[in-house]
């Protein structure tokens, strides 16, 4: 992990937090990824896209604990936010696609979310001329599940959110606020930093809830199925209740918290976060200032001004 020299306001050195920057993408691909993000057809009942849970005007993710799917079907967990998620070890809590590009299918045929086929998908959008046209264009092979799957990954890998004030300040060309930097300082000391770290501030690491407490015995609702985490994919008991850490780099803009949306605040996540990851009990005061912190991470994309 490199730590940091701080001169005066502004940072000279590298943190164990980067500045975001984009990587690179096919314009081409990224655009025909973007109609599909946002096209209905996507599922069965014609009226979910990816944009429905994945909130791109304002955090990427849902306002909702849960988000519905076709037929109104509630899904199992929390839609995390799209944003940034290029930087992620994994795709989903509990890590179950290897990448964006394999996070597609599972929406795709997931019962409680688009609830249809490739066949059939393939199908649908098959009738349409225009966009049949313009994927043989970009595709040789034309519309298929790994066209599909590879534009709309495309277009993820472009959701990235620059020039946070906190990236502005590591980079040393602008300030950051008193009570920012002492969220940071408490960040750092109280060892959040230990799982996020890194350009997304975590996405890069697995972790139990319930390091230093009884997480789901004190949530006073049964463990559901979802609950289980990584065990999920691995299978291994070792994994129960171990999620993908997810990054905060939304992490304010965000209404609901964790992999069950149980927290639908952001002070109340830090402190939640601290009691069962870390064993600790922090101050209001300094519950506000790691607040403050998050907040600096927060950066901008376009597609916020949609």
């Amino acid at each position: 992990m490199i730590w940091v020299l701080v001169i005066g306001s502004a940072c000279a050195v590298a943190e164990p937090i980067l500045p975001l920057q984009s990587v690179a993408t096919d314009a081409r691909k990224v655009a025909l990824g973007r109609q599909l993000f946002f096209d209905t057809r996507l599922s069965r009942t014609n009226d979910i896209s990816c944009a429905s849970c994945h909130q791109l005007f304002s955090h990427g993710a849902d306002n909702s604990a849960r988000s519905k799917g076709a037929f109104g079907r509630l899904g199992e967990v929390r839609a995390p936010t799209v944003y940034n998620s290029v930087f992620n070890i994994r795709q989903a809590w509990d890590g179950k696609a290897i990448d964006l590009k394999a996070q597609v299918t599972l929406p795709v045929e997931n019962p409680k979310e688009f609830a249809t086929t490739w066949p059939e998908l393939i199908a649908t959008l098959n009738q349409d001329q225009a966009f049949r046209t313009a994927f043989t264009q970009v595709y040789r092979a034309g519309l298929s599940s790994d066209s599909i799957s590879d534009a709309i990954a495309h277009y993820e890998r472009s959701l990235i959110t620059l020039n946070a004030p906190f990236d502005l300040w590591l980079q040393g060309k602008a300030t950051l606020s008193e009570q920012a930097q002492e969220g940071y300082r408490l960040f750092k000391y109280y060892g959040c930093i230990n799982c996020h770290q890194g350009k997304n501030v975590g996405g890069n690491m697995f972790a139990k809830m319930g390091t230093f407490g009884d997480y789901f015995g004190d949530r006073g609702t049964a463990i559901e199925p979802a609950d289980y985490g990584r065990y999920n994919v691995t299978g291994r008991e070792e994994d129960k209740f171990t999620f993908k850490v997810p990054g905060l780099r939304m992490a304010a803009r965000q209404t609901h918290f964790f992999h069950d949306g149980s927290e639908q605040s952001l002070t109340g996540a830090i402190n939640t976060m601290a009691r069962y990851q870390l064993g600790r009990s922090l101050s209001q005061a300094e519950l506000a200032a790691i607040a403050a912190f998050l907040e600096s991470l927060v950066g901008h994309h376009q597609e916020m001004d949609q």
